[in-house]
């Protein structure tokens, strides 16, 4: 359990450093009777709300607001759970380590399966996207034991960004509703394209390269580290 409590926290994210001075600022800001474990809580209801939000667009695609409603809520509870430990320096590195990996697929079960209920995007896109995402957190997981590595973010990129990308994407279908209702058909595949279809290709092929390279990248650093005895 050492390398968890000693693994170096990797977050080279584009929003990275404004997103951890506003997050310390709030940590500071709340009130004693507020807990990590709450804010954890907050963020599962907010993944809920967003999973709800995509679902009920079957009924109009103004229920986007909640599902955008629920990133915020799920960002500042995800996100704020483990700053307010280390700003009250009450760090509990097995136990959050733990529920932290634990609550975090539970969250993206909520989001991704309610989005693949919705009419926006196909289910086994929306699942595609969902086991990429567990092989990224299995990965991170592996290397905070093996190289006490742990990597929140890929190319720049982590779940902050992908909050704010599904934000503007909803944002846009709000604002022009006649886009809600579009579609492509693909002779090639012969299947019809929801609107949330391209975004979910272009995330899946991205979280597969991103994947892939770092595969590569790691076992040929653990190579170097432990080579063949002959």
């Amino acid at each position: 359990m050492e390398h968890i409590k000693q693994a170096e926290r990797i977050q080279t994210s584009i929003t990275g450093a404004i997103e951890r001075r506003v997050l310390v600022w709030l940590a500071q800001r709340q009130p004693r009777w507020v807990s990590s474990d709450m804010l954890t809580l907050v963020g599962v209801m907010g993944a809920f709300l967003t999973g709800l939000g995509f679902y009920l667009t079957h009924y109009g695609i103004g229920w986007l607001w909640l599902s955008s409603a629920g990133l915020l809520i799920n960002w500042y509870g995800d996100s704020l759970d483990g700053t307010l430990a280390r700003v009250r320096n009450s760090q509990r590195p097995i136990y959050g380590y733990y529920l932290d990996h634990t609550v975090d697929c539970i969250n993206e079960a909520f989001m991704f399966v309610g989005a693949g209920l919705s009419p926006l995007v196909h289910l086994d896109l929306a699942l595609a996207v969902f086991i990429l995402y567990l092989l990224l957190t299995i990965n991170v997981s592996i290397n905070a034991h093996l190289k006490s590595e742990f990597r929140l973010t890929y190319a720049k990129l982590g779940p902050t960004e992908f909050r704010l990308l599904i934000v503007l994407a909803n944002t846009l279908l709000i604002a022009f509703p006649s886009l809600a209702s579009h579609s492509w058909y693909v002779p090639a595949f012969n299947v019809t394209m929801s609107p949330f279809d391209p975004l979910g290709i272009v995330v899946t092929a991205l979280l597969a390269i991103i994947y892939i390279s770092t595969i590569i990248s790691d076992a040929r650093k653990y190579a170097r580290i432990d080579p063949p005895r002959h």
